[in-house]
């Protein structure tokens, strides 16, 4: 009995090491321009290089920054990010920055983070975890954006 007891602790341990030492997470997403000052993305959004972002992950209690690594977008408006440990139980998000494009730089409320999950302890076996697009605001929204938001408008026997 004391074999199977010692040799069931050593199973855990061995899985607890192995996932301590796996591997980075790898966090990714877009960057975006509204250049409609809509909200969302239409048509018209184009995708910003050069922005610059990070992973902040915080206690979810004391709220106190634990984790954070940056990041910066590629010519489409792609980053990847890699997250160098398991966050447990904090609360993680990517956050704007910084925008690449001086005309495209007010951050979006409610689009200017986007929440992670960045723990194995939840059923996720993926080393990648994606992120929603964040986008920052046009100063000055495009001229064809009256007819592009024509297509979203709804009639009430659409409903």
């Amino acid at each position: 009995m004391a074999r199977l007891v010692v040799f069931v602790a050593l199973c855990f341990l061995s899985v607890s090491l192995a996932t301590a030492n796996s591997n980075p997470f790898l966090v990714k997403g877009k960057c975006y321009c509204d250049t409609c000052r809509c909200g969302f993305e239409t048509p018209a959004t184009k995708y910003l290089a050069g922005s610059k972002v990070k992973v902040e992950c915080k206690n979810r209690v004391t709220n106190k920054i634990t984790y954070t690594t940056d990041g910066v977008t590629n010519s489409q408006g792609e980053y990847n990010i890699l997250v160098k440990r398991d966050c447990g139980d904090d609360v993680c998000d990517v956050v704007l920055v910084e925008s690449g494009d001086k005309s495209c730089n007010i951050p979006n409320a409610g689009r200017d983070r986007a929440r992670v999950a960045l723990t194995r302890n939840n059923g996720m076996t993926s080393d990648v975890r994606y992120a929603n697009n964040m986008g920052f605001l046009s100063n000055e929204p495009l001229a064809a954006c009256t007819q592009i938001l024509q297509q979203y408008q709804l009639t009430e026997d659409q409903y």
